[in-house]
């Protein structure tokens, strides 16, 4: 079997990909992430993910590499991650009472093959209607600075929400199992 390479540092990636007990190593992708003009947030997560996969591929010639990245959109508008308790703040007070779709990309690009799968996978979250105290006391408790649309669901956030819709929670998390399987099978790696 080929290498299996997860070009991330998020340790919830990470922790994601440990659940499916394969070996795997980490590499930073070093990516400029600005949007393109006219680029779709279906279109942007694709091209990170793929471009964050490849980017590592030079030092992992022989290995199946996985790229992932992920927007929340709100009213069509992309929300990154905040980076601040105030962004963090403004980020949740605007997605109170509406529904956040979070687009995530996933690539598993086989680098001695150079070859690619790609896929975009949605999930909708449904955000109850919350008041200002609600938002800075979950905003103070868990500091979600570095997570598209300030919170996270595999902690308090799931207070946060009136309903979750979509195919694999672990989408909403960062990174698509379900399908990350269905390309490993592709390439021959057996699970479980």
């Amino acid at each position: 079997m080929l290498e299996l390479v997860l070009g991330s540092t998020s340790p919830f990636r990470r922790e994601l990909l440990e659940k499916l007990g394969l070996p795997f190593s980490t590499a930073a992708p070093n990516v400029d992430e600005t949007r393109d003009a006219d680029e779709t947030p279906q279109q942007l997560v694709l091209r990170l993910a793929e471009a964050k996969a490849r980017a590592v591929a030079p030092q992992h010639p022989k290995a199946l590499i996985i790229g992932s990245d992920q927007v929340a959109c709100v009213d069509e508008q992309i929300l990154g991650k905040p980076g601040s308790r105030e962004k963090a703040i403004q980020q949740l007070s605007a997605m109170s009472g509406k529904t956040v779709i979070f687009h995530t990309g996933l690539c598993l690009y086989n680098s001695q093959a150079d070859r690619a799968q790609v896929a975009c996978e949605s999930y909708r979250v449904h955000f109850r209607a919350l008041d200002s105290g609600q938002i800075a006391r979950y905003v103070d408790k868990e500091q979600p600075y570095n997570c598209a649309g300030s919170f996270k669901s595999e902690g308090l956030g799931i207070t946060l929400f009136r309903r979750l819709e979509g195919d694999d929670p672990n989408t909403l998390v960062g990174l698509p199992l379900i399908r990350l399987v269905e390309m490993l099978d592709r390439e021959a790696v057996v699970l479980p």
